[in-house]
Order: structure tokens, then sequence, then C-alpha cells
């Protein structure tokens, strides 16, 4: 199945055209375990990086409780319902518009956040028939991406992981969710080896031609930091590159931690490869 017109995502308000300039995620770490060391599992230090992100140039916080970095200790529902949903309360109740992005698996834990305030489930393991039929119960979007236990794979990576995102998309619109509302993505390092990981940003237009709404995650990721040698709280110009080549294949969201960096990197790209032009842009000299 092939989705043509992306559409127009319409939350609390607001609306994201697909395909009209790359959209910025802001990563909100509610977990002191968080691989990129910006975690933290104190409420109102946690709603003050959502609004700095906020304030910084994101169009969607993501908000999430439980560690995915490789070698992480899992969390039972009730920790990640105690970090998740008072910090999802209090952003709301500041500010009825923003939109909220929730980083979870667990359709149970999804629900609760919604009743709070979230609008958005970003999935790290694919769209379980489950998990879909709550998007569709509140009218909510799901991101699903993909990823695996081990990085094993029979044949080329990019067929594989287009094949499993094609599979869920489908499934997803089937079940009654709206192609607008499903957003596709690639899980870059998760699952992967380096090699597969660049395969997969070598292959971005592929997965734009799906014709689903797409989103990628590359920031601070360990394959930038063997590539540029940099720690994990210096590789914001890596991700940067990775974002320009994000915004030229037309992938719709990227999801960042630096946000005023990679927002200028979009904002850059999106003129060159998208035509888009801030508000007040004027053709005239200085």
């Amino acid at each position: 199945m092939s989705v043509t017109g992306r559409g127009v995502l319409r939350v609390r308000g607001r609306e994201l055209p697909w395909g009209a300039r790359t959209y910025v995620m802001g990563i909100v770490n509610l977990s002191p375990d968080s691989f990129s060391g910006d975690g933290t599992n104190d409420t109102g230090a946690a709603v003050a990086r959502a609004f700095a992100q906020r304030d910084a140039g994101a169009d969607i916080l993501d908000l999430g409780a439980e560690s995915t970095r490789p070698g992480h200790s899992p969390i039972d529902a009730a920790t990640e319902v105690s970090r998740l949903i008072p910090v999802i309360e209090r952003v709301r109740a500041l500010d009825p518009d923003v939109i909220i992005s929730v980083d979870t698996f667990k359709t149970e834990i999804y629900e609760r956040a919604h009743a709070a305030g979230g609008d958005m489930l970003n999935s790290i393991w694919g769209a379980s028939d489950e998990a879909i039929a709550a998007c569709v119960r509140t009218d909510s979007a799901i991101v699903a991406m993909h990823n695996k236990a081990v990085a094993m794979y029979e044949g080329d990576v990019v067929d594989e992981v287009l094949r499993f995102l094609l599979e869920v998309g489908t499934r997803a619109v089937r079940a009654g969710l709206t192609p607008e509302r499903v957003i596709l993505d690639p899980g870059i390092g998760f699952g992967k080896l380096p090699e597969h990981s660049l395969a997969i940003l070598r292959s971005l237009d592929r997965l734009v031609a799906l014709g689903f709404p797409t989103m990628l995650g590359t920031s601070r990721k360990s394959t930038i930091g063997k590539l540029t040698g940099r720690n994990v709280d210096e590789r914001a110009f890596g991700t940067a590159a990775t974002v320009a080549l994000a915004a030229q294949a037309g992938i719709d969201i990227v999801r960042v931690h630096d946000v005023a960096e990679q927002r200028d990197v979009v904002r850059v790209s999106d003129a060159i490869v998208r035509g888009w032009r801030p508000e007040g842009w004027s053709e005239s000299l200085p």
C-alpha cells in the first residue's frame, strides 16, 4: 500500500501540513539513565526542560520516562507513570496548545498519558494492534519505529526496514487511523550496526516514497560519535549533517536534543529544498 497526498496533521487547533517544512521534535528525557546524559526524574526540572525546548523552537515535545539506551534496565509501569504523568499534567496546564508526544511502547501507559494531556504515541517497537487501537480510540497520531533485538539481517537492511514499516502503516490504516496520523521512523541505531544506519541514511528517499509521514532520530547517536570521535554532548554538528540530509530527502520530523541548533539547520535546508520562508520574509537588501 502506498499513500498519496500525506495531508495535514491537526492537533489542538494547530495544523502541521506534511511536506511544507521539516518539523522539530524536542526530546525531554525523564529518566536519569538516558544515554545522552540530559535526563532527570525531577518533575520541576523536567517541566523546565520541556519549556526550554519549546522556546528554542520545538514544534513537538517528546516526553519519555524509560531509557532505551543499550543495556538499560527496564522499569515497571508504576515507575514510568510516576515520572511521566505529573510532567505531562504540568506542561499541559501551563500550555494548552503545545503538542506532546509520549515516548512509550506500553499501551496502558499511553492511555493514561493521553488522559493527562498527551497527543501522540511514539513507540520504539513498531505498533502493536493494541497500540493502534488505542490511537484510534483517542484520535491520536502514532510514530511507529523499526527495531530489532539483535542487529542481524538476512538480506538488505533497507529492504527489510521498509517492508516492516510499510506493513505497520498499512495495518494502522486498515484499523482506522487516517494516513496523516501514521508516522514511520526507520530507527537509526536501534537493532542496527553503524553500517546499517548509514545505509538507511543513504536511502531516506525510499522511506519518504512509501507515502506516509516520516520521522528521523539521529541526535547524538553512537554512529555519529564513531564517525566524529566526539563525546555524546559534543555531537550537535554531526547531528546537523544528518538533519540537513533528512530535510533534503523530505523527512517530515527530526527528533533532536539540541533544538535551537537543529531548528536553524532545518530552516536553512527547508528554504533551499522546499521553498519555505519565515514570516515577514523580504527580498529587499538589508
